[in-house]
C-alpha cells in the first residue's frame, strides 16, 4: 500500500507520468473539463473534498515550478488566493483571464475535480524537476 498523505491512485498515476513543464489542474466543482483530458473526479458532496485540501495533498508529492490562476480570483475569492500565495510562496505565479485559464486546461495531463463550491478555486500546477538526488 502507498505510504503518505495522497492515497488516490488516479492522481498519483497522473503525476507519476508527468515530465518537466507538464501540467495538472485542480478544479472546483463547476470548471468545465475539455473533451479528451483525463477527468479525475473526487467530488463527493458540496465542498468535500475542498480545493485547499486537494491542492495541499498534491503539492506534497509533486515538484512544482509554476502555478497558473484566473485573474478573477483576485476580486472574487480573496481568501483562496491568499492561501495559494502562502502555500506556493516559492513558486512562480501567473495570472490569466478565466477564459484563457479554461483553454489552458485542454493541455493538462488531467483535471482533478473537487467538491469545492467557491468561485475561481482552480489552479494549474506546472511540473518542475527535482535534481536534488534525495
Amino acid at each position: 500500500m502507498l505510504k503518505g498523505k495522497l492515497l488516490n491512485s488516479n492522481i498519483m498515476a497522473a503525476i507519476s507520468k508527468m515530465g518537466h513543464t507538464d501540467r495538472i489542474a485542480i478544479a472546483d466543482a463547476g470548471l468545465p473539463i475539455p473533451e479528451g483530458v483525463e477527468r479525475i473526479d473526487i467530488a463527493l458532496t458540496r465542498n468535500m473534498p475542498t480545493f485547499r485540501d486537494t491542492a495541499a495533498a498534491v503539492a506534497e508529492v509533486m515538484e512544482i515550478e509554476k502555478v497558473i490562476l484566473a485573474e478573477e480570483i483576485k476580486t472574487n475569492n480573496k481568501g483562496t488566493l491568499e492561501w495559494i500565495m502562502r502555500k506556493f510562496a516559492d513558486v512562480q505565479v501567473e495570472f490569466v483571464v478565466h477564459e484563457d485559464f479554461k483553454a489552458l486546461t485542454a493541455g493538462t495531463k488531467a483535471v482533478v475535480r473537487t467538491g469545492e463550491c467557491t468561485p475561481y478555486a482552480n489552479i494549474i500546477l506546472q511540473s518542475g524537476v527535482d535534481f536534488s538526488g534525495e
